[in-house]
Parts: C-alpha cells; structure tokens; sequence
C-alpha cells in the first residue's frame, strides 16, 4: 500500500512509519516541526520529509490511506484535501486494531506504570522466544524500534488514555478491544482535554465498554478509582485485582521471590515497580509463560528508557532520570526512590512541562508529591509556556500548591545546575523527572559535576 503520514515526528507516528516501511509499504509523510530522535532515524530510512510543513501536494488519489497524528490540526490543508478526496484516514491505534483484529490483544492501561509494565511484558516475551508485536512508547534495549508489526499471534500495546487525533477525539485506547488488559491506576491527567476528574474517570468507564465479554482486567487492587471501576463492570468482563508483586530487600539488592520463597534478584526498585512486575507477570501466565521463567527474565531487565534510568553513579552516589511529570507519578517515584536510598539525601527535580501540570487550576493537585525528597527544585520554562499560549507562573503559588516553602523554582537551565550545585550534600542522591528536557539541559555533563 501507499500510505502517507500526516504528522511524521510523532513519537509512535515515526516508529509505526519505519515498521511499514520495512514491511514493504510504501511510504511518505509530513510534519511542520521534527525533532530528533525521530529526525535522525527517519533520514536513515529515507523517510525524512524534504521540507517541513504541510502541502496539499502530498496527497492525491494515488494513496490508499493516510494516518493521521494527534500533532496535526483540524484546519490542517493536507488533511482538509485528504477529506475532499476521500482518502481513507485512520488514526495510529485505529490502524494498530485492523492490523491485530485476529490477534489475541493485551493492552496495558492506566495514568502510570503502563510504559514500564509493557516493557515488562515485552522483555519476558522476546528473551523467553515468543513470537509477538507490539507499540509502546519508550525505547527498550534489545528492540529496534517502538513498533512492530508482523503475522505474530500476540499484539501487545501500551493503551494511551489520549486523544486519538483531531478528528478522532476518542481516547488511543477505545480502538484495541483487548481480550487481556492491564489498568494500573487512574489518577487525573490531561486537564486540557479532560477538564475534570469525573471527566477523566468517564474515560476508564468508555475503555471497560469498549471490551469483549470474554476479556480478563487485572487491576491494581488499591487503586480507590479501579475499585470502583470493577464494582462496575465485573458482571460484564472478569476482574483480577493484583497487588505488589511478593519480594524482599537486602542492603540495597531488590529480590522478587516465588510461591516458594526462592529469590531473583532484580535491577528496579520502589513498591510501584513490584506492583508493574505483578502485573506483567498475570499477562505473561495468561500467554502460556511459567513463573519461574518470567521471574528468571526480569533478572536482566533494566527498564524503558528515561523510566528510572541511570544517568551516572560516581561511588556510593547516584543519578537517575524518569519520565515522571503528573502527580501520582511524581509522587510514586519519589517515595520508590525515598526507599531505595533511606539512609541518603535525595535531591528531587519536577519539571513543569505538559498543559496540566503548567496550569494554576491543575497545581494543587502536586500537594505532599516532593515531601520525601530533602532538597526540592520545580524546574518550569517560560518558553514553553509561551509556546503553549499559557500564562507566566508565580513561584510562590507553585510553593503553595507542592506544599512546600523551601521548594527552590527555576526557570532556566543555568539556574538549575547552580541551584544543585549549591545545595549538594555528602552523599546525595539525584532524582530527575520530566516529560521534557529541562531547557535543554545535559544530564550527563550535570550529573559528572554534581557527582565528581
């Protein structure tokens, strides 16, 4: 097929282009801004646009379908033409649902954990042999792309809550209807789209409609808003509520342990991390997996990328970076981190990057996310802000809403690495949390000062 790309840049949308590619697929797209790493990895396939922008001349009768991006925007002239054409236009989950309609789907759902819990799922497949696709959205050691596509009998995917693009405004994970799914926690997000809790709850209850009546959810069975969820619809599908999974620590080693009390040891840490690691293993059982090799593969797993990754570790000091930026993410990881590094001070920084977490009306709901930490820092940039047409923050009203006087705000990458270098201590541990870059901030080149 011809299939062209409206929207190129996309994280998933410039994985799922190479996929088809290599599948023989021929492809083109275009996009008004690309950024590496889909910039570089898009030249190297020859999929890079030649000009960025959007121009009615890339679609014509000669496509069979274009797949549209969430990036590109109702008014868009590609997809205005694309519309006049009746070009058959699919969002990327609408299009992962038809390539895996005859699969048995496994999705992984909910505000956080899904990305680390899929990885999970993955990692056990592929080191134990199994044949399967799948479409997560961060990178993985031992898979060459975000996306894979094939005859495999297995589609795993990790279920996004958001919106599936301009003219498809229902959430990426109604389209799936998976036979086995995972929801790992609801807790409010997304406040441009989503602009009340019971709103965003509203979304879950729209995912568990979408089911067959024959799928299996296992939930975390802690969560209050998925307990209400299962109260719901355990008359209309089977709910499994699943906890941490059993384990134990000694000195700083992570163990997880089987029905029978023998230990593996494993590299992650935190309570939230023995709760993904449950729940991958309820799939993996589910695909015909025994426990002992699930739990014999997770010895080697290090994780997704940017999800409690090590940056540096300098001695008996340490550097991490996590995609944590909402909330219950924030919160969760710090306190995981709190534990792994109990006799240590922690240095915790939050950057407010996305819609929600840069709104004043969304910001209380960050109260107690930092207080494990001893040294706080919020890190915002009041470049993003104007680019998203939002208004300038106050620092005092970010002090408020994290509960926290002595939290330090910055707003730019010289004043991050001057006020963690001036608040250091013997011994530190550093903790990084962004969906973005910190105003372009090097990690490493930070971490070598702050650890050296």
């Amino acid at each position: 097929m011809q299939i062209h790309f409206l929207s190129i840049g996309g994280a998933v949308m410039h994985n799922l282009a190479i996929a088809l590619k290599k599948n023989g697929h021929t492809i083109s797209g275009s996009d008004d801004e690309i950024y590496d790493p889909a910039r570089s990895r898009l030249q190297k396939e020859g999929l890079l646009p030649k000009s960025e922008g959007w121009f009615e001349s890339n679609i014509h009768q000669g496509l069979d379908l274009i797949i549209l991006g969430m990036h590109a925007r109702a008014d868009n002239p590609e997809l205005k033409k694309a519309l006049e054409l009746k070009i058959p236009i699919y969002s990327f989950p609408e299009f992962i649902y038809n390539q895996s309609i005859n699969k048995t789907r496994v999705v992984v759902g909910g505000s956080h954990g899904k990305t680390t819990t899929t990885s999970m799922i993955m990692h056990a497949l592929k080191t134990a042999g199994k044949e399967f696709d799948y479409l997560v959205g961060a990178y993985l050691d031992g898979f060459e792309n975000m996306v894979s596509i094939s005859d495999a009998p297995v589609m795993v995917v990790e279920g996004d809550e958001y919106l599936s693009s301009a003219i498809d405004r229902r959430p990426k994970f109604f389209h799936y209807r998976p036979q086995l799914a995972v929801l790992t926690g609801v807790a409010w997000d997304h406040m441009n789209v989503f602009p009340t809790e019971e709103n965003y709850f509203d979304q879950f209850k729209g995912f568990m409609e979408t089911l067959p009546a024959e799928s299996k959810v296992f939930y975390y069975a802690k969560d209050p808003q998925l307990q209400k969820l299962s109260e719901l619809y355990d008359k209309k599908v089977e709910m499994i509520p699943y906890s941490t999974h059993p384990h134990l620590i000694e000195g700083d080693q992570w163990f997880l342990q089987d029905k029978a009390g023998a230990k593996y040891p494993i590299q992650l840490f935190g309570g939230h991390n023995m709760a993904n690691f449950m729940a991958a293993k309820l799939i993996c059982l589910e695909l015909g997996m025994e426990e002992k090799v699930f739990l014999e593969k997770m010895k080697n797993f290090q994780g997704a990328k940017k999800r409690l990754q090590l940056i540096s570790k300098i001695g008996n000091q340490y550097f991490y970076q996590d995609f944590a930026h909402a909330p219950s993410k924030v919160r969760a990881t710090v306190k995981s981190f709190k534990e792994r590094f109990s006799n240590d001070p922690i240095c915790a920084v939050v950057e407010l990057h996305t819609y929600s977490s840069l709104n004043q009306d969304f910001l209380p709901q960050y109260k107690g996310a930092v207080d494990a930490a001893d040294v706080a820092i919020v890190f915002f940039s009041p470049h993003t802000l104007k680019m998203k047409r939002m208004p300038p923050l106050n620092p005092e009203i970010i002090r408020k809403h994290f509960g926290r006087k002595d939290v330090f705000v910055v707003n730019s990458a010289d004043e991050l690495e001057s006020t963690l270098l001036q608040n250091r201590k013997k011994g530190m541990q550093y903790l990084m949390m962004s969906s973005g870059t910190f105003g372009g901030t090097n990690l490493k080149e930070l971490s070598d000062k702050l650890l050296g």
